[in-house]
């Protein structure tokens, strides 16, 4: 899908950037081998033709940053298909004060838990975190992110971020990731259904005042789930975008 953008040109939005796909210019190749754009002066013309070509060479160069930087934060989805073998679904846990407790991490490498008091440093979550050329949450926008980097000084989330709760609103569902999980058929244990943020504050209590193993377990279990059901979720959001938009 990315290839196929061009809303992160000066001044282009979703209706030009349909039109010039009706048009049969569906391509940034197609746009900078074509002659004239109709209601595009050559002038104009020229000055996409080289943004294009730098956006070309950063797709070269597997520069997730630069695209990040350029496409607004509610069309960064166009980049999933593209770095979903380098994405991270990160999701976080935190007490009744709003500390965090618990970072997941689920990438290709599998699952990472970061626990406060033990494994969750900077480093360490610096270092996990740059593995990675893409960020995926289900309401990080507005609560993870800003709380990781409100938490932890220096943080370097310069990723491009999917926000699979913000995208799902342009689908049309509603509710939390447990009520969308439910409506597309995502299963996940059956001793974690109906747990809440809240109840993750809880188990952390009993782990960390009462050294209760199965709460902890069962924490983590919550925070994995969390985390790894983020990937279908995505998956399905991404495929009904496009269509979306090619249909739109």
């Amino acid at each position: 899908m990315i290839e196929s953008s061009f809303c992160f040109l000066t001044g282009i939005g979703q209706k030009t950037e349909r039109r010039w796909w009706q048009l049969g210019i569906g391509t940034w190749t197609e746009f900078r081998s074509a002659h004239t754009i109709p209601g595009i002066g050559p002038c104009r013309k020229a000055v996409y033709d080289e943004e294009l070509g730098q956006a070309q060479a950063a797709r070269a160069q597997e520069d997730a940053r630069y695209f990040g930087n350029r496409l607004p934060a509610i069309e960064q989805w166009r980049l999933y298909e593209w770095l979903r073998p380098r994405a991270v679904y990160l999701d976080i846990e935190t007490n009744s004060f709003g500390k965090i407790t618990v970072v997941g991490l689920y990438g290709p490498g599998g699952f990472t838990s970061l626990v406060e008091g033990e494994s969750l440093t900077r480093q360490r979550l610096c270092d996990e975190l740059a593995q990675y050329d893409l960020l995926v949450s289900f309401n990080g926008a507005s609560f993870d992110l800003p709380l990781l980097l409100a938490s932890i000084q220096g943080l370097p989330l310069d990723q491009p971020h999917i926000d699979l709760c913000l995208l799902g609103r342009q689908l049309g569902y509603r509710g939390g990731l447990k009520a969308i999980e439910s409506q597309l058929g995502i299963q996940r244990r059956a001793d974690l259904w109906g747990l809440s943020g809240t109840d993750a504050g809880q188990l952390w209590n009993r782990w960390r005042h009462r050294r209760d193993e199965e709460a902890r377990e069962r924490l983590l279990a919550y925070n994995e789930a969390d985390c790894v059901n983020l990937q279908p979720v995505a998956d399905l959001f991404y495929c009904q975008m496009v269509q979306q938009h090619r249909n739109g």
